[in-house]
């Protein structure tokens, strides 16, 4: 299992004309799993995505995860 992530200012994902997920600021994240990937090894990318430090904080550093910033996350 593997996963590409993006900050996001916003995203959501569109079928037809019928916008069916979105989110504002937060992480846009591709996913590949593979048959013989575990509910374990998702929660355990999931958890490490929700952690990340990828948002800046007061001084411009990149030291903030999701769950500070309370952002959306789009799988």
């Amino acid at each position: 299992m593997i996963a590409v992530i993006q900050r996001v200012q916003r995203a959501h994902v569109q079928v037809g004309n019928r916008v069916i997920a979105a989110i504002d600021k937060g992480i846009l994240a591709l996913v590949a799993i593979e048959k013989s990937d575990e509910e374990k090894q998702m929660q355990q990318l999931t958890q490490r995505i929700i952690d990340y430090r990828i948002f800046t904080d007061a001084d411009g550093k990149m030291n903030r995860s999701l769950a500070d910033i309370q952002g959306g996350l789009l799988l």
